[in-house]
């Protein structure tokens, strides 16, 4: 049994229904285990189809194999979700990309913070991180993070509106609240996924749904694998708590966006960065 404060939440989603998109892996998959813990049927979206059916099976839950830029099939499995379990009463849009990595314009943005901060700005290079950004790049990060969020909220809305009752939590980033050079269409991506909460969550309010938004910080997942060591030491550096946080520290904040304890947020935005904010 977990206690938070005087309420207990074991079993608190008993009967429930969750959709979670990304979660074949790393956040999502947290998320999932912390809602099954506490009685939810949940539904694992993720590509890649293996490790969908294989967290599926721990959990005792169902999949949904398909690509969160295609509307069609959002619909789709969202109404198949509803119709085989009657109901629909949490949706976490999770799924998103990261900027690949780059080696060279990594090394050049340290040798670029190293000469800022010993005063040698003319010898600093123009990363042209922006410049560089290509068409496809800008619309694929946009098309998964932002589209992804407002196809899945617009088909879960569809259900819970009528029911009256509902949570849909959008993951968005600390980079959609504090945007940092070198990855502009991760950040603009992630503050649209804030400013679509913050609408969507004040237009349903009145109807017993909840819309909220997570801003992860810099969090130990599979996501930042890819990143030069010494920019991870550097971000850290930053983080007054410390160290990066963990899959299940955020698990707990979006468990809570889901249940009743959460009652009283409708299009609120929670940032959970160790204070990098």
């Amino acid at each position: 049994m977990r206690t938070i404060g005087a309420m207990t939440t074991a079993g608190a989603l008993a009967g429930h229904v969750a959709f979670i998109t990304g979660a074949g892996s790393g956040l999502g998959a947290a998320f999932a285990r912390r809602l099954a813990a506490d009685g939810a049927q949940v539904i694992i979206n993720d590509l890649n189809a293996e490790a969908a059916a294989s967290l599926a099976i721990e959990l005792d839950g169902d999949t949904a194999v398909f690509d969160v830029c295609d509307s069609v099939a959002f619909d789709t499995e969202i109404d198949k979700a509803v119709e085989r379990h009657g109901r629909l009463d949490i949706l976490i849009t999770n799924a998103g990309i990261a900027p690949p990595s780059d080696p060279s314009r990594t090394e050049q943005m340290i040798a670029n913070q190293m000469a800022r901060m010993e005063g040698r700005l003319a010898d600093m290079v123009p990363p042209d991180s922006l410049v560089s950004l290509s068409d496809d790049d800008w619309d694929r990060m946009i098309r998964v993070h932002l589209h992804g969020s407002f196809y899945g909220t617009r088909a879960a809305l569809r259900h819970m509106t009528p029911a009256r009752t509902g949570a849909v939590v959008n993951v968005s980033s600390v980079l959609g609240l504090r945007p940092m050079s070198g990855a502009a269409h991760y950040a603009a991506a992630k503050a649209g996924i804030i400013a679509l909460t913050k609408s969507a969550g004040q237009e349903v309010a009145p109807y017993g749904v909840r819309v909220n938004a997570v801003c992860p910080g810099w969090i130990d997942t599979p996501l930042l694998a890819p990143m030069d060591p010494m920019l991870m030491a550097g971000i850290v550096m930053q983080i007054p708590r410390g160290r990066l946080g963990t899959a299940d520290e955020l698990a707990e904040l979006v468990r809570f966006l889901c249940g009743p304890e959460s009652s009283y947020c409708n299009g609120d935005v929670f940032a959970a960065s160790g204070g990098f904010v």
